[in-house]
């Protein structure tokens, strides 16, 4: 691929700077060079430039939109007599961004979308497109999805964090609400990974038991910690297919659960008390600590006292391993992150068109976070690999009940 010199005059600069948009219009400016030097390679010669090697001729521009994160911008794309030339570079921009667009596009289409939807993706697309439009983008975004979501999982996970969240979705005539499950690992080499998604009718033992399932179908392995809310189908599941593994009950649910059950005028001394707890650094500081919870509030927030007392065995089952790793894994927010990143595109949506509109938003969102992800390592495992040869206390394994057996 060629190397594109690209200017930018010293009088445009000022200018640039002084627009509230300013990154937007830089970046206008940089692929509209761009294209001209994409024309002059299709072409082999510059503008006006007579040669044995030119291999056509130019006529003209049409202007295109392209909204991307730093706004909508106004691109002129050359075009040619013989109308061989074309860019890729509207096929560029976030799989997650055309992957949004073409949810709202289906929306439109089928007839089911709001006003808002609308009024949106007539701002991002134009008004003239059709359903074989949408099928033809559909069809292109499918694949490189079903790629990252199907691949294979050749690495040992140590460590995965599981989490589910519920999303519209319409089905025949009418709108019902699924579970979208999402699984991340974190390898032995200390890089995370998005390990995978799927989407069900409910959160309960037998979807997870089968997204589980799957996931060790493409190579799961090595699987030593889980972490995930207490959730009853979850937590079975998890017992059942990672047989030996530690359950680790996150925390951040655990004070969710504290605080819906505190009356109003204790959740402030609820929350720091047992911030305290999640924050001991033993097993006997944290024992210390859920004493003093436990006689402070007996009587002014009972139920909060009796949630902790169930939780309590559960939220520590990573106690064991060196102090840097159950920093991150005594919660999953981690996966939290990631969900509040896809409520923000499903609140424009609303309502998925269907199951694989779903799949094909969320599971791009996911590939282009992974991307990201593997860019640098999480931890350093070499701390937990050494502990983990040389302690004889493993962390206590999750129990089966009658159910998982």
């Amino acid at each position: 691929m060629a190397d594109y010199d690209l200017t930018l005059s010293r009088d445009a600069i000022p200018a640039l700077l002084d627009q509230p948009a300013a990154l937007g219009k830089l970046v206008e400016v940089i692929l509209n060079q761009v294209l001209e030097a994409q024309m002059r390679d299709h072409l082999g010669a510059e503008r006006y430039e007579r040669c044995q090697e030119r291999e056509g001729y130019r006529n003209g521009y049409r202007d295109r939109q392209l909204s991307t994160r730093v706004g909508s911008l106004v691109l002129r794309v050359p075009q040619t007599r013989d109308g061989s030339f074309s860019t890729d570079i509207f096929e560029r921009y976030r799989r997650s961004e055309q992957a949004f667009v073409v949810g709202l596009m289906e929306m439109v289409v089928n007839g089911v979308s709001t006003r808002k939807v609308t009024r949106i993706t007539e701002g991002l697309c134009g008004t003239s497109f059709s359903k074989s439009t949408v099928s033809r983008l559909t069809k292109a975004l499918n694949e490189p999805v079903a790629g990252f979501l199907n691949r294979r999982l050749d690495a040992a996970y140590p460590f995965i964090i599981v989490d589910a969240l519920f999303t519209k979705v319409r089905t025949d005539k009418s709108v019902v609400s699924k579970a979208l499950l999402i699984a991340s690992g974190i390898r032995a080499d200390g890089y995370r990974e998005i390990l995978g998604l799927s989407i069900g009718d409910s959160e309960s033992f037998a979807t997870w038991n089968e997204f589980f399932r799957g996931l060790k179908a493409r190579g799961l392995h090595g699987v030593d910690v889980a972490v995930s809310d207490n959730h009853s189908g979850l937590r079975e599941a998890i017992a059942k297919q990672f047989v030996g593994a530690t359950w680790q009950r996150c925390q951040f649910h655990v004070m969710k659960n504290l605080l819906d059950h505190a009356p109003k005028k204790e959740r402030e001394n609820v929350t720091a008390a047992a911030r305290l707890i999640f924050l001991a650094t033993d097993r006997k500081e944290a024992e210390r600590r859920y004493a003093e919870f436990m006689a402070r509030f007996a009587e002014t927030a009972p139920k909060s006292c009796v949630c902790l007392e169930g939780a309590f065995e559960d939220m520590f089952a990573i106690l064991p391993l060196p102090e840097k790793y159950r920093r991150r894994l005594r919660t999953s927010n981690m996966q939290e992150r990631l969900n509040e990143e896809i409520r923000r595109r499903e609140k424009v949506i609303r309502i998925f068109p269907n199951d694989a509109a779903a799949i094909r938003m969320v599971g791009a969102l996911l590939s282009e976070q992974n991307d990201e992800w593997l860019s640098r390592a999480y931890f350093d495992m070499t701390e937990y690999f050494e502990w983990k040869a040389t302690t004889v206390a493993k962390p206590a394994a999750v129990k089966r009940d009658r159910r998982a057996a």
